[in-house]
């Protein structure tokens, strides 16, 4: 189970890089528009934008070492994994609809802590 945990978290750490890929407008994928907003729209943040690309790519670098630390067994990965699922959360919950998907997979990850950690 520490593995494929392990896997999960990998895969969506590099998945985060397509939020910050999007926020410096790196990438011409019709999928992945250029948006300055959060929220649905709601929320313009203009040039701000790009802080919460950094805060994609931080979480992209942290769940690729958590995810090293679960496969090592480290004794913080239990803890590390689940703030940087919940701090994903809040990011996923603001790309709604968007990121919809990491809403699912972060609340996989922490169903898995949950019940067996």
């Amino acid at each position: 189970m520490r593995f494929a945990l392990a896997l999960l978290m990998t895969v969506h750490g590099i998945a985060h890089l397509a939020g910050f890929a999007e926020s410096f407008h790196l990438t011409a994928a019709t999928d992945l528009p250029y948006k300055t907003t959060i929220l649905g729209g709601r929320l313009d943040l203009g040039g701000g934008i790009r802080v919460m690309g950094v805060l994609w790519l931080v979480l992209s670098a942290v769940f690729i070492a958590v995810a090293v630390g679960t496969a090592l067994n480290a004794t913080w990965w239990v803890n590390a994994a689940g703030m940087a699922a919940m701090v994903s959360l809040v990011m996923t919950l603001l790309e709604m609809p968007q990121a919809r998907t990491g809403v699912v997979v972060n609340l996989a990850i922490l169903a898995a802590l949950f019940l067996y950690y």
